[in-house]
């Protein structure tokens, strides 16, 4: 009965009156659907956060092989540059150096 309930959708077909009243409160009262657009929002922007981060993370390391790869310059200044610790450069690095 409580897994029937949380998968419906309207509070007043809910078993549980404690669980429906949570849910009215925030799909019917204007308060609870503020606090929920406001939860929902915090939510987007932790996630395209994430997402920046881990595309700047993702393009050091793509410019870091790079640079392994040219063979022109030490590991240490290659994650100086790529500002990634010398320990994920050497990772890189391994494969490429076989």
């Amino acid at each position: 009965m409580l897994m029937e309930d949380f998968s419906c959708a309207d509070p007043d077909q809910m078993n549980f009156e404690a669980l429906a009243k949570k849910a009215r409160f925030y799909k019917k009262d204007k308060e609870g659907i503020g606090n929920m657009c406001k939860i929902l929002e915090e939510m987007k922007k932790e996630a395209a956060e994430e997402a920046a981060q881990e595309a700047a993370l993702s393009t050091a390391r793509e410019t870091a092989l790079r640079m392994i790869k040219g063979g022109k310059l030490p590991l240490e200044t290659i994650a100086e540059y790529a500002n990634l610790p010398l320990e994920e450069i050497e990772a890189l690095a391994d494969p490429v150096m076989v």
